[in-house]
């Protein structure tokens, strides 16, 4: 049967109820059983995840729920021969447990590793591809640069590479300022971020560590730091990549950023994080493995031998873990 698109609508006249003052109180009751189921729900839902609007907000409330890195080490062992490092940790990084340490909290200068602090720091305020103008105090920086020019134009990640892989002072310095304004502005930032992570045994002086003065971190505190920075994806990238090739603007073209970390050479599994060295710091290492779905975390602070070093300590710890 065909019905029209109109059709008028009867309605049946009902009689009007009168709203007593019972009904009223159920109303009432009614609104206030939603108000507190409202509040309960809030009050109970601090484990849901933040939006991606408050990012520093969600850091924060990670770092203040769990520790980064906790003990006592689940094992005592003495290596024979012993490590030449003067400090030394491994953690496993999903839980942040301490597997092995040995002078877990001896303040010790810390040279590049400063490095993954930076990092972290930009990729916490910047996005990759804002641009940095290079000023005039960056190709200044002393020791080792990789060679910026005052008034290059250079995108953030391309900066990142230069700082995580060939590990540049002035990659570093200029990062610092493009993030804070100036580089004691970037120092205080560096410094009030190792407090909101529980990083008691550090203290920064430099955006690269060139300066050892004052510079100094923790075997413990830099396996808190490399596990905090490894849960960005975009860092994993970095650290892991042995070699890439980007272009530049002229005169340069192109530029190869080679990884300073030949622990990605060496062991199966690696996957970063930072190499670093001074006079006074000697060589240091902040290493990460996965293997079999566990990844482990290894640092080495002034040891002659630190490659070799954290790769006695990641193959105990893969033997050990399960």
């Amino acid at each position: 049967m065909t019905l029209p698109v109109l059709e008028p609508v009867r309605r049946r006249r009902r009689r009007r109820r009168r709203v007593s003052s019972l009904d009223l109180a159920a109303v009432g009751l009614c609104l206030l059983a939603a108000l507190v189921a409202l509040s309960w729900r809030l009050l109970t839902n601090g484990d849901a995840p933040l939006q991606p609007s408050t990012p520093a907000a969600s850091a924060s409330a990670v770092h203040e729920a769990r520790p980064l890195v906790a003990g006592p080490p689940l094992y005592a062992r003495q290596f024979d021969p012993p490590l030449a490092g003067k400090a030394a940790i491994l953690v496993e990084a999903s839980t942040g447990r301490v597997v092995w340490a040995q002078r877990p909290h001896l303040r010790l200068p810390v040279a590049s590793t400063t490095k993954i602090m930076t990092a972290a720091l930009v990729l916490r305020h910047l996005p990759l591809d804002r641009i940095v103008r290079i000023g005039p105090t960056v190709p200044r920086v002393p020791l080792v640069r990789e060679g910026l020019r005052v008034g290059e134009r250079v995108p953030v990640w391309k900066l990142l590479y230069g700082l995580l892989l060939y590990s540049g002072n002035d990659d570093a310095l200029a990062l610092a300022i493009a993030t804070s304004g100036s580089r004691p502005a970037f120092i205080s930032l560096m410094n009030e971020e190792a407090r909101r992570l529980g990083l008691r045994d550090s203290h920064f002086t430099s955006p690269s560590g060139v300066i050892d003065d004052g510079n100094y971190s923790s075997a413990w505190d830099l396996a808190a730091l490399g596990r905090y920075a490894l849960r960005d994806v975009r860092f994993r990238r970095i650290v892991r990549t042995r070699r890439t090739e980007v272009s530049w603007a002229a005169p340069t073209y192109s530029k190869v950023y080679v990884n300073k970390n030949r622990l990605l050479k060496l062991y199966p599994g690696a996957i970063g994080i930072k190499t670093g060295w001074t006079t006074l710091a000697g060589p240091c290492i902040v290493a990460a493995a996965t293997r079999r779905g566990v990844t482990l975390i290894a640092v080495v602070l002034d040891s002659a031998h630190q490659y070799n070093d954290a790769a006695r300590l990641l193959n105990f710890g893969f033997a050990s873990v399960r």
